[in-house]
């Protein structure tokens, strides 16, 4: 039985707000928008990115910590140019986690909390 999968669902207390910010940082289109969920589409196809409201919603910590919500998944966003790519992040509403552990991938929280990494090829997809 072939499965595919079709996107990523980050929860937020605001999934429109939450969107917004990745549409600026991504330049992705929404695909589809309720008043609960909203859905990113890639321009080149693939799988997608949501966001769905959650009242209860606690932004992960990171690095992890005893007793604090941890982060499950993270993003991995490539980026040519990496200092180019944490300012434009920041002027979209991201700002960088406090812990750093490579010099060529930077941890950054999205409005939410969401830990995403910037990376350039030449270093490690993954930070986490």
């Amino acid at each position: 039985m072939p499965l595919t999968l079709t996107g990523t669902v980050l929860d937020a207390p605001d999934a429109r707000e939450l969107a917004a910010f990745y549409v600026a940082l991504l330049g992705w289109e929404v695909a589809a928008d309720e008043p609960e969920w909203v859905k990113l589409r890639a321009p080149g196809g693939g799988a997608a990115l949501a966001f769905q409201s959650e009242p209860h919603y606690r932004p992960p910590v990171w690095p992890t910590e005893p007793g604090a919500p941890a982060m499950m998944s993270h993003l991995d966003i490539e980026a040519a140019d990496l200092a180019a790519a944490e300012a434009h992040a920041r002027a979209c509403g991201a700002v960088p986690a406090a812990y750093q552990p490579q010099d060529d991938v930077r941890v950054m929280l999205d409005p939410a909390g969401h830990p995403f990494c910037l990376w350039t090829p030449t270093g490690p997809a993954s930070a986490g």
